[in-house]
C-alpha cells in the first residue's frame, strides 16, 4: 500500500551537516504525522522528532537546537535538517509516516534506514 524510501546519510566529520529524506508513496489520503527515529548499537529505537498535519514539531531533547523537520505536503515528503553533529548522533535513522489510506484507515509505515555516521 504504501513505501517509504529514505536517502541522504552518510559519514560526516563531527560538527558537520546532513540532510535525510523520506519520500511516501501509494493509496494516501492525507498523511496524519510523519516522523525520524534512530537506533544507534547498544540502544532502544528513540524519536528524534515529529512533525504533525498542522506543522506542530517535538524533538528528543538531544537533538533539540541541532536538528530541524520538515514536510513537504504535497510531495507526502519528510525531511531532517541535522546540523553540529556528535559522534553520539551516530545511528540508523528510520523514518516513519502515519497515513489515512484509501480503503484502510490509518496505516504506520517504516522506511528501510539509512546510516549516519559521525567521526570525532
Amino acid at each position: 500500500q504504501v513505501q517509504l524510501v529514505e536517502s541522504g546519510g552518510g559519514l560526516v566529520q563531527a560538527g558537520g551537516s546532513l540532510r535525510l529524506s523520506c519520500a511516501a508513496s501509494g493509496t494516501i489520503i492525507r498523511i496524519v504525522d510523519m516522523g525520524w527515529y534512530r537506533q544507534a548499537p547498544g540502544k532502544q529505537r528513540e524519536l528524534v522528532a515529529r512533525i504533525t498535519s498542522g506543522g506542530n514539531t517535538n524533538y528528543a531533547d538531544s537533538v533539540k537546537g541541532r536538528f530541524i523537520i520538515s514536510r513537504d505536503n504535497v510531495k507526502n515528503a519528510v525531511y531532517l535538517q541535522m546540523t553540529s553533529l556528535k559522534p553520539e548522533d551516530t545511528a540508523v535513522y528510520y523514518c516513519n509516516v502515519r497515513p489515512v489510506l484509501v480503503f484502510s484507515g490509518v496505516g504506520d509505515y517504516w522506511g528501510q534506514g539509512t546510516q549516519v555516521t559521525v567521526s570525532s
